[in-house]
């Protein structure tokens, strides 16, 4: 099932970067960048409140705070710069670079988590990495 709701998360992801390229016409990607955490905000919030797991706020640990808020830090950052690019760039350009932090991923949970790094990821690093310079060079 993860995987069905990765294509998803993958095809909404499409979908975001062609409506950002076009509604960030003529706004500053700043703005542009609070108005989509401004939504996202109110539909999180509303899943959350809607299915009753708000409740479960109290039991949520202080490490589990930490590094939600980290992540969250790193989200807007994140947010921040792509928008920043793809005011300045092309949408076909930006978002292979920006989902080049699938290379990224895949270093820091082998030096951070411990995953393995097998020769079939390490392979599919190295052709990500080729395919990110194809498209942008």
């Amino acid at each position: 099932m993860w995987a069905v709701f990765a294509f998803f998360s993958a095809f909404f992801a499409a979908l975001t970067s062609i409506f950002a390229k076009i509604g960030i016409d003529g706004v500053n990607s700043n703005l542009a960048t609070a108005i989509r955490t401004f939504v996202v905000l109110i539909v999180a919030w509303g899943i959350v409140c809607f299915t009753g797991v708000s409740r479960q706020i109290p039991d949520i640990t202080r490490k589990s705070w930490i590094f939600l808020i980290l992540s969250g830090l790193t989200t807007g950052a994140s947010w921040l710069f792509y928008y920043r690019a793809l005011q300045a760039g092309s949408a076909s350009k930006v978002v292979p670079i920006d989902k080049f932090s699938l290379v990224f991923t895949v270093i820091m949970a082998y030096f951070i988590l411990g995953e393995a790094l097998t020769w079939k990821v390490i392979l599919g690093v190295i052709f990500i990495t080729i395919g990110t310079l194809l498209m942008v060079l």
